[in-house]
Formats: C-alpha cells, structure tokens, sequence
C-alpha cells in the first residue's frame, strides 16, 4: 500500500524519493518561520495534503488524509497557530524563481472565488471547489497571483474584503480580520501582489 507521499508524487509523475527529497528542501528552506515543530511538521502534512488526488479538499478531509482523527489540528494551524504566513511566501517565491527561472515566464493575476458553507472566517478554510459558472453559490472572493512558465504555480492570493465589512469592525472581528482592516479594490489587491513579488528583483 502507497504511503501519502508516494501517492502525491505517483499523481505529478516523479519518481518519490525524489520528490520527497525536493520537498523537504522546501520545508526544511520554511522550517524556521515557525514556533513550535510540530505547527511545522502539520503545516507539512497541510501541504501534502493540497497537493494531494482528493477530491475535496478542507481541514477535515486533509486531516483524515494525513492520518489525524479530527480537524481541530489543521483548523489551529491555519486561524490560531504561531507562525509567519508573509515570511512563507516570500519563501517560496525565492524558490520558485530560482528552481522554476525561464525567461519566458509571466506572472498572472486572477480572480477565484471558494464556496462559501458557514458564516465566512478569515483562515478557517483550505480550499473548496469553485462553484459553477452562474452558481448562486455564495462565494469568498480573492485574488491570486501565480507564476506561469511550463506550468502554473500559485503565489500568493489576497481577499477581496468588500467595503461594507471593512466599515464595520465588529463584523471583521467576527470573521477572524482585524479591525483596522481597510478597504482595497480588486485592481489595488492585483497591484499590491505585484509590487511584492518584484520589490526583491
């Protein structure tokens, strides 16, 4: 029986030594942003888990997948756990410029949007299936920017975070976002992940 690894590398076609060997380069490169091992070790098995065939994927199927018995674990990562979610990305995108240079490649900003199920809380969802195009399916909208060569590679995103919520603080509050939460049109959100990703050159 193929452990999770092996099946996460067996669907992007890699031999899974290898693939297990690039990917705890990755981790071991992220391994200092955050406070406690084991925050690091399920931020791993988070990942895994993401990039993993399941069909669904949340704090609940992901956690099953990677052998927890509740969700509690992930759902503390993403909304409560010590750990530098920017220091992260920046991390990341390093490493994909590095491993991924190709003098051809763009960056791409675009709009997606995860089902909405409950009462929406900053963090408390992984991922969920877009819903289908005329859907009346409530929506959490962000806007993502990815890094596109041979293939696409998701960057960094930000949520659009609508200007009736960002004028009630008590609302934000209730959603897990800070008070002081201001407003930024989606075209603001696209420019500010641009000017990230080119600030270090």
């Amino acid at each position: 029986m193929k452990t999770n690894e092996e099946s996460v590398a067996a669907g992007h076609s890699i031999d899974p030594g290898r693939w297990r060997e690039a990917f705890e380069v990755v981790m071991s490169r992220i391994a200092g942003r955050f406070a406690q091992v084991e925050t690091r070790l399920r931020g791993g098995r988070l990942v895994m888990g993401l990039m993993s065939d399941l069909p669904r994927k949340n704090c609940w199927t992901i956690a099953e997948w990677a052998g927890e018995t509740t969700p509690h674990g992930m759902q503390h990562l993403l909304c409560r756990a010590s750990w530098d979610a920017d220091a992260v990305r920046d991390d990341v995108r390093e490493y994909v410029v590095e491993h991924l240079h190709d003098e051809a490649a763009v960056l791409v900003v675009d709009e997606t949007g995860d089902v909405k199920k409950a009462p929406p809380a900053s963090g408390s969802s992984v991922s969920t299936p877009a819903p289908p195009a005329g859907s009346r399916t409530p929506r959490s909208p962000f806007i993502s920017s990815m890094w596109a060569s041979a293939g696409t590679r998701r960057w960094n995103w930000e949520l659009y975070v609508p200007r009736s919520w960002t004028g009630d603080p008590g609302r934000c509050r209730a959603a897990g976002l800070g008070e002081d939460t201001v407003f930024a049109t989606k075209p603001e959100l696209a420019r500010m992940m641009i000017e990230r990703f080119l600030g270090p050159g």
